[in-house]
């Protein structure tokens, strides 16, 4: 567990080169921070009360945790929750929180003020993260208590919270200077990959840590992680072949992420062969998704909403389909037998799930929009965030041979792009 949780720290830095590696060059440094800040920012709300309100006793009907933990109150270092010591579950509950707010980031990218997303994210975590983390995992959460639908891994409270959030808040902002003229193409590719390899390393401890122990459960769910980020990736190059006549760098790199999303929830409930199909699905569906914004006209710059909430229910549904009592202990899908009612309970989650994390984050970002105003100046975004905002950049594109040589050495002639 102690691995698994750096393995799902780790998944935040990776996420912020692989979110960094697809903006343009002036804003690199600003997605860069995005995400690093959110672990600061949500680690601080978590010990003061995000862990009590998720994971502490019922405070009624299912919808919130109490308050007996504030602080981190009452646990001790021989306290344990099941076989894990506390401080370790809170911990590693802790990183899952991390990396869906810096999630929401890549809606927002390129024109978002840095001083609003400060605010929001710990706004965000309490209001929205913390209340449906209770719901699927808390003791007496009404949806594992009372719905009774299935995740595993944070289908509900990581994926869909964070695409339907991210939606809500690319809504707030508006468009992108540009949009659907300019081309915005990614400005490093290889920094893409890189992260999306670290996301898939850290996964590993996302889902398989998710069992609580090194055992037949984690090791299940390892493979069907390892399985259904192959097939996401094969099903996006597939389309793209089929589409456009090129498969791309960019696509597997998003395809194996629209995989990992997708069996996050149902890894520790399917079967291989179900694992292989969620991947699958996802990798097709959301190659197909990415480009829904630009018909509907909402500027989902990093495509948080095409891959992680169409991912997040594509693999929380097909639990319903899936779900073999072999790996649930019971509880089946259709297709193994257990008829329609936990397809049902699969497709309500993620529609309850999905509407509040929309409304409330909606809500919040009008908040901050009237207060200080979400939307970074026009200038700034012509300009990029990295100079304006931190005053730095990510490249020098500064000109060979400016000052005088060093003694004894010719002066290096200038070279011009």
């Amino acid at each position: 567990m102690l691995a698994a949780t750096a393995l799902v720290l780790l998944m935040t830095p990776g996420l912020a080169l692989f979110y960094g590696g697809m903006v343009r060059t002036k804003s690199v440094l600003n997605m860069l921070m995005m995400s690093f800040v959110s672990i600061a920012l949500v680690t601080v709300v978590w010990l003061l009360a995000g862990y009590s309100l998720a994971f502490g006793d019922d405070a009624g009907g299912g919808l919130i945790g109490g308050l007996d933990h504030l602080g981190m109150a009452g646990i001790g270092v021989g306290s344990v929750h099941g076989t894990v010591p506390t401080f370790l579950f809170a911990t590693f509950q802790l990183t899952f929180a991390i990396v869906t707010a810096a999630l929401i980031s890549g809606a927002v990218a390129d024109r978002a003020k840095f001083g609003a997303w400060l605010i929001f994210v710990p706004v965000w975590a309490l209001l929205v993260y913390v209340p449906v983390a209770h719901w699927v995992w808390g003791p007496g959460g009404w949806i594992v208590e009372n719905l009774k639908a299935l995740d595993f891994a944070g289908g509900l409270p990581v994926e869909i919270t964070s695409g339907a959030s991210g939606l809500a808040l690319c809504l707030v902002l508006g468009p992108r200077l540009g949009f659907k003229k300019d081309a915005m193409r990614p400005h490093n590719i290889p920094m893409v990959v890189m992260g999306a390899g670290l996301l898939w390393f850290g996964w590993f401890g996302f889902n398989a840590g998710s069992a609580l122990g090194a055992n037949g459960l984690a090791a299940a769910a390892f493979l069907n992680t390892l399985a259904a980020g192959c097939t996401g990736l094969l099903g996006w190059l597939f389309v793209e072949q089929k589409r456009d006549g090129h498969p791309t760098t960019l696509g597997a790199a998003s395809g194996a992420v629209a995989g990992l999303v997708a069996i996050t929830p149902a890894c520790g409930v399917v079967g291989l062969v179900g694992a292989l199909v969620v991947g699958l699905g996802a990798g097709v569906l959301c190659s197909y998704a990415v480009g829904w914004k630009f018909r509907l006209n909402y500027d989902d710059s990093l495509d948080v909403v095409g891959v992680h909430l169409v991912g997040g229910i594509v693999g929380t549904v097909l639990i319903g389909l899936f779900a073999t009592s072999s790996m649930t202990g019971g509880r089946e899908g259709l297709l193994y037998g257990g008829g329609l009612g936990q397809l049902g309970r699969q497709a309500l989650a993620v529609v309850v799930v999905a509407a509040y994390a929309f409304l409330v984050t909606y809500g919040i970002g009008k908040a901050i929009d009237r207060l200080i105003g979400f939307r970074a100046d026009e200038e700034h975004e012509q300009q990029g965030l990295d100079l304006t905002v931190h005053a730095e950049s990510a490249y020098d594109h500064g000109v060979l041979g400016h000052g005088a040589p060093l003694s004894g050495t010719p002066k290096t002639p200038k070279v011009h792009a």
